[in-house]
């Protein structure tokens, strides 16, 4: 399963500047201007995982394959979005196709780039967008209820659903977002939910773009951004786009070297990743052999066989058992022979609920 991340943010706020750092591209064109970005940018990247670089070097396969992370950089959006105004509806729509949300908010000044508010204030930037995708909520939200209610009139099962959205619709009104709402354990108002994809039911990253003299430690922008994101009870990381360009090309080494010349210690795409498999709730288990040695993510709480299907449908549907030992366990011994021997290595079967690291070998039988 490949993770979708919508980077988005106000115009000039330094999406596709760090869209092209993050990923290693140049695709996405970065100017001084409002909606420079038309169309989403899209790139996939390897997510960097070191046990994936230890089990291959332990392994020797023929070939390595890192999970993968989809970054979207999404046009800028400016106040009155959710009634079209800028590209608000093409923008809104590019969300709904993402996992999760980074809102990237500029956190640095500097007379030569222009705001499209005329001046730099992150908080106000992100009620901003916040206040957008939650109107854009209410609209979907409100459509689905009267869709609802019309059904209600011939079905006690809709009826009840339609209760559900009416208070849903009164929570989106009081300026709460949709993650925050109790969902009952209602069948109809349920498929309801999933099929609104509501924008403010996304998990969402702060990013501070800050300037490279506040990569290490921040600045008095970057601290409110990063009690806003508090009192949202969302991760803040920060970030400086520039930096990251400068990072681009650079050898692993050279890497860590400019890092540390400012400070910093991982780079923004470490940092943005872990975040999302956090907040996602995501883990990544491996398979190592002498064709390929592999990272797959999947969902915490994933039963094996469920896992397995990430592979192959057939894995799942003639799931027999798992062959499993920890990562840990398995770079310290020799290899499998070894870890069967010392009883490192279980077979586990359907119940087995899958961890992180967790070197595995599905048997099958279709």
């Amino acid at each position: 399963m490949a993770l979708s991340m919508g980077i988005v943010g106000l115009p000039n706020v330094g999406k596709s500047t760090l869209f092209n750092a993050l990923t290693r591209a140049g695709n996405a064109q970065a100017a001084n201007y409002p909606f420079c970005t038309i169309e989403p940018n899209k790139a996939t990247v390897p997510v960097p995982d070191e046990r994936v670089d230890q089990l291959s070097a332990k392994v020797s396969p023929k070939k390595t394959i890192y999970a993968a992370v989809d970054f979207i950089d999404i046009a800028g959006l400016v106040e009155g979005a959710s009634k079209g105004e800028g590209l608000g509806n093409q923008f809104l729509g590019n969300i709904r196709e993402c996992a999760a949300i980074i809102q990237v908010v500029r956190c640095f000044e500097d007379d030569n780039i222009a705001h499209v508010a005329g001046s730099v204030d992150p908080v106000r930037d992100a009620e901003i967008i916040s206040a957008e995708l939650l109107l854009a909520d209410i609209q979907t939200a409100e459509k689905r209820l009267e869709k609802t209610r019309k059904l209600a009139k011939a079905s006690k099962d809709h009826k009840v659903a339609c209760e559900i959205l009416e208070n849903l619709v009164a929570w989106l009104n009081e300026g709460r977002e949709a993650r925050d709402f109790k969902k009952p354990d209602n069948e109809i108002f349920l498929d309801a939910w999933r099929e609104m994809e509501l924008l403010t039911a996304k998990p969402v990253i702060y990013l501070a773009n800050v300037d490279e003299d506040s990569a290490a430690s921040g600045n008095p922008l970057s601290e409110r951004l990063e009690v806003y994101a508090k009192e949202k009870n969302a991760p803040c990381v920060r970030v400086c786009a520039r930096l990251e360009e400068e990072l681009r090309g650079l050898e692993k080494e050279e890497r860590a070297e400019l890092l540390a010349s400012y400070g910093a210690g991982n780079g923004g795409l470490e940092t943005v990743i872990r975040e999302s498999y956090r907040i996602l709730g995501l883990r990544s288990y491996f398979t190592a052999g002498p064709d390929e040695v592999r990272a797959w993510t999947i969902r915490g709480g994933w039963k094996a066989p469920r896992a397995a299907g990430v592979i192959h449908t057939d894995f799942e549907r003639g799931f027999i058992r798992a062959e499993v030992v920890s990562f840990d366990d398995f770079m310290s011994r020799s290899g499998e022979a070894e870890c069967r021997a010392d009883g490192v290595l279980r077979s586990e079967g359907k119940d087995y609920e899958m961890q992180d690291g967790d070197v595995v070998h599905f048997l099958f039988n279709v």
